[in-house]
């Protein structure tokens, strides 16, 4: 393979979190999202996936079903899905519900993306009334909306569908595990999982085949961005890495600032330590160098997909920057 050949069977895919902007109303985040989605859908892009986070001041997207269905309004023919529906806080019936009724709408067009976090922060988790959730209670959870999604609960979900939405596991660790022996793709990421993607190779070697997903099917998410050059790609990112570092000390991950804002902050050597740590868990730069570490990434983890979850202060570059990595797709 050469250094900047992608696979030609490689999918890439997008996942906006819905950032909110320092200033900004939390209303234009989520018409940025769904701008985003149209723009996805023309550029050749597989997947447009939402996300799922209560009571967190940098994200205004709390229910991806909602976000789903607006998307899928504005689109024609790219996949739509959740990354993810967190299972702790809701009730499979309800999960698979909400899916079927998407799938009957949009059909061939939506994915069901599963996860088992609790929130960000003691009082979140509270407000949401679960305090713990293990990965016994998370297998069971997917099992159950499997059921339901495929006519075998205790009840019958509406609407009935011939083909449900496929459903994805977001998982590292144990999480792998319970992907593989439900014999479901995976959705990974992670600068540790990076650095060491061997529990991907046991998620295979563990892989039980089923009937929706009769070989394994890794897709990988980390930051992606393609610029004129390194340096720019670095601004870009920075209102992101920022975040990230502030958030360890603040608790709170807040709303994206300029990059001249950030830059007239007096940074502290753990900051900057942080921040280094946060970039170097991204794939970024011009069109080439971009290409060739992500065809390195999908040598090192066999991914069958990549999964860009950039953030941008500036949405106008940000559009030039998904804009750059469609072009990289396998013709």
């Amino acid at each position: 393979m050469a250094p900047t050949d992608l696979p030609e069977t490689l999918r890439l895919s997008l996942l906006d979190r819905s950032r909110t902007r320092h200033g900004e109303a939390h209303a234009s985040a989520l018409e940025g999202t769904l701008a985003r989605a149209e723009r996805a859908d023309t550029l050749g892009f597989h997947r447009f996936w939402t996300a799922e986070h209560h009571a967190v001041p940098g994200i205004a997207s709390a229910s991806p079903p909602l976000l789903i269905a607006a998307a899928a309004a504005r689109t024609e023919r790219i996949r739509l899905g959740s990354g993810g529906v967190m299972l702790a806080h809701h009730r499979p019936l309800v999960v698979a519900e909400q899916f079927a009724m998407l799938e009957a709408m949009h059909p061939g067009r939506v994915d069901l993306g599963v996860g088992r976090s609790l929130g960000f922060t003691a009082p979140v988790r509270e407000s949401l009334g679960v305090t713990d959730y293990d990965t016994d209670a998370f297998s069971r959870d997917i099992t159950a909306v499997q059921d339901f999604l495929h006519g075998r609960g205790p009840v019958t979900a509406l609407p009935v569908l011939e083909d449900p939405p496929p459903l994805f596991v977001l998982a590292t660790g144990r999480g792998l595990e319970v992907a593989a022996r439900a014999g479901l793709p995976v959705v990974a990421g992670g600068p540790r999982l990076l650095a060491d993607p061997s529990p991907l190779d046991r998620y295979r070697d563990q892989f039980h085949s089923s009937a929706t997903t009769p070989e394994p099917y890794v897709v990988v998410s980390l930051e992606v961005l393609v610029a004129d050059s390194t340096t720019e790609a670095r601004e870009l990112l920075l209102p992101e890495a920022w975040a990230m570092a502030e958030s360890r000390e603040t608790g709170a991950f807040g709303p994206l600032r300029s990059p001249e804002e950030i830059r007239r902050r007096r940074f502290r050597p753990q900051q900057l330590r942080r921040m280094e740590e946060w970039m170097a868990g991204t794939v970024h730069g011009d069109a080439e160098k971009v290409a060739g570490e992500l065809a390195g990434l999908v040598e090192r983890t066999g991914a069958d997909e990549i999964m860009a979850s950039t953030s941008t202060h500036d949405r106008d570059a940000l559009a030039r920057a998904d804009a750059a990595l469609a072009e990289l797709l396998p013709e």
